[in-house]
């Protein structure tokens, strides 16, 4: 009898063991980890990039000669300091990632080097490229960032864009060269405004 009772209570067990496994919830259960999801930790590195980042651009902005290699070495500091290990993707978009990032310090380093605003303005264009770029890359979701242009950045016919956290227009390309007028100051166009959901994916 007590045999009988131990394997009715032993199959019991059983069935509602393998009922409780087939109706778990899909959240109960380990996720595949999303491409591009991001720790705290990576996203306040990113956060530090763009706020040199903004204070470099007000300062070309102010024409602030004085200061303009100090704010970009600050922000090569920021760009260093990215917490890629944080940053949890595919390897190639984590490499892609990485690869952007290690372009923007040589550049920075360009910049800093150049004797006029002119040329450190022609640098920071590139700057600008490879930082949206890499936005794109990571789909950085902690703020909108808005791109923008002035097609007549440059003498040469040259556009220069820049990355602002508002849509307000503050071109950092004004004042570029003797020859710039009033309007140049007032130069910019929304080209493109980025706001990623926090996980990858069209």
């Amino acid at each position: 009898m007590i045999i009988v009772l131990v394997l009715a209570l032993g199959i019991t067990y059983l069935v509602l063991h393998k009922s409780s496994s087939a109706n778990a919830k899909p959240e109960d259960r380990d996720q595949p980890l999303a491409i591009g999801s991001k720790t705290s930790a990576f996203n306040r590195s990113f956060e530090d990039v763009l706020k040199d980042y903004f204070t470099l651009t007000n300062l070309l902005a102010k024409n602030d000669s004085s200061t303009v290699n100090a704010a970009a070495m600050k922000l090569k500091t920021s760009i260093d300091s990215i917490r890629f290990d944080q940053f949890k993707a595919d390897t190639s978009i984590v490499q892609t990632a990485e690869s952007l990032a290690q372009s923007i310090p040589g550049e920075i380093l360009g910049m800093t080097g150049e004797k006029t605003m002119e040329l450190k303005r022609r640098e920071f264009n590139m700057i600008t490229a490879d930082l949206y770029s890499l936005i794109r890359v990571v789909r950085y979701d902690g703020s909108v960032i808005y791109h923008m242009s002035c097609p007549t950045a440059f003498a040469d016919s040259t556009a220069g864009d820049w990355l602002s956290a508002s849509n307000e227009i503050v071109n950092p390309y004004k004042n570029n060269t003797p020859s710039d007028n009033k309007s140049n100051g007032e130069c910019g166009e929304l080209k493109d405004s980025l706001h990623f959901s926090g996980t990858a994916g069209e």
